[in-house]
């Protein structure tokens, strides 16, 4: 079974329970372009897995029908506790190699990208991870482990990893030995050198203690989020891609092909000699860091936080339906939510184009709209099309009213 459909309207309550923590003790872990950026990772995340989800499922049913050593019974308890903990041995080496090797960081730099830190950076998951992630829970097939059981291990063990995502929890004691905490996890979320490719567990902060990757908090070096090369947008898209292009980018400059294949492969970080002396990467100075900060209007915030609100209801519904779409709906449905968060990633940034992007996406609104049904997305009755022309109407009017009070920022 897998819990996180059923967990998703605890965790919008939880984070507005972090929100007034927030409030109570007059600090400021939230900013609305960060928050809508991890939450839009998170959309995308979901209803791309309803797409590709089959690649690691698939995957791991042929190897449990081919290669098990052994049939491990379902009902078992003591399986359950041996997949869970086994589940977790293999996160941890997905999640070390997903920081020490190139292709792998591309996937998993998303999680990393938010320079705050909060129960929204949770949900800011990768849409790319699927590609490779598949290979390192084999093992579980390997041993036996049901694919139901291993479905409902791999959901416990990433709604256990919510909790961690905050900054109002302290040092926990005797806990911080033996679990991933939110102290030991804020440490692996900073980018400074000391803290840099540690605390790997998802659950179990053990493993770090026994392979040698575990750093504590320090009172003495607080936490700076983010990555050393910053993702400087609120794109989700582009967030999913930019590690990648860089790759690609550094792939084409080289002189020789030898390193054109092997910098996908290499530690993070590798660039050939002669890409590395022509196009040298400048690291920010952790000393003079600031967060990455687009000057918006209250309107803005709050008219594209009302469009997002309404995506993620639409992502909802992709991600409770899922089963019973045919391919056709989901990859419209997908098409929709992906180009909508595009444009409010867009106008996040306050660019010159965001006006028009707007108002392309609401005139396709209609479309879309009238395309659904052809597809199985779902019928729509006359009150649904009563509803849809007038949130289109009220949005357009919206943003007609808002482009004299909007200043955009030059595109770079």
């Amino acid at each position: 079974m897998n819990f996180i459909l059923y967990a998703v309207p605890f965790f919008f309550v939880l984070i507005a329970v972090e929100l007034l923590a927030d409030r109570w003790r007059r600090v400021s872990n939230y900013r609305v372009a960060d928050a809508i950026n991890s939450l839009s990772t998170g959309v995308l995340s979901t209803t791309t897995g309803l797409l590709t989800k089959g690649v690691g499922l698939v995957t791991y049913a042929f190897a449990l029908e081919h290669l098990a050593l052994w049939r491990l019974a379902a009902d078992s308890v003591w399986v359950w506790v041996l997949a869970f903990i086994l589940y977790d041995l293999c996160y941890y080496w997905l999640h070390r190699m997903g920081h020490e090797r190139n292709i792998l960081w591309a996937a998993h730099s998303v999680h990393h990208q938010s320079e705050d830190y909060n129960l929204s950076t949770a949900l800011r998951q990768t849409s790319t991870g699927f590609l490779l992630s598949w290979i390192f829970y084999l093992p579980l097939a390997l041993v036996g482990v049901p694919l139901e059981v291993f479905v409902a291990v791999a959901s416990l063990n990433l709604l256990y990893q919510f909790w961690v995502h905050t900054r109002h929890i302290p040092k926990l004691g005797w806990f911080e030995w033996f679990f991933v905490t939110p102290s030991n996890h804020r440490a692996h979320h900073a980018q400074n050198l000391v803290y840099m490719d540690r605390n790997y567990g998802g659950v179990f902060i053990l493993w770090d203690r026994l392979f040698g990757t575990f750093q504590e908090e320090l009172n003495s070096e607080p936490p700076i989020f983010g990555v050393t090369t910053p993702l400087r947008s609120w794109n989700p898209l582009w967030a999913n891609v930019q590690f990648y292009v860089q790759l690609a980018e550094d792939a084409r400059r080289a002189g020789a092909w030898r390193d054109k294949l092997r910098i996908w492969f290499m530690p993070t970080g590798w660039r050939p000699e002669d890409v590395a002396d022509r196009y040298p990467l400048n690291k920010p100075d952790l000393s003079q860091f600031r967060k990455f900060e687009v000057p918006l209007s209250r309107l803005q915030q709050v008219y594209v936080g009302g469009q997002f609100f309404l995506y993620t209801l639409l992502g909802s519904y992709l991600l409770s339906n899922g089963e019973a779409l045919p391919w056709p709906a989901l990859v419209l449905g997908w098409s929709w939510v992906a180009s909508g968060l595009f444009v409010f990633g867009v106008a996040l940034e306050n660019r010159s184009v965001a006006l028009k992007l707007e108002g392309l996406r609401l005139a396709a609104n209609l479309p879309l709209m009238a395309l659904a049904p052809m597809v199985g997305l779902w019928q729509i009755s006359s009150l649904g099309w009563a509803v849809l022309l007038t949130y289109t109407l009220l949005s357009a009017v919206a943003v007609y009213c808002a482009r004299g009070h909007v200043t955009p920022l030059a595109d770079s």
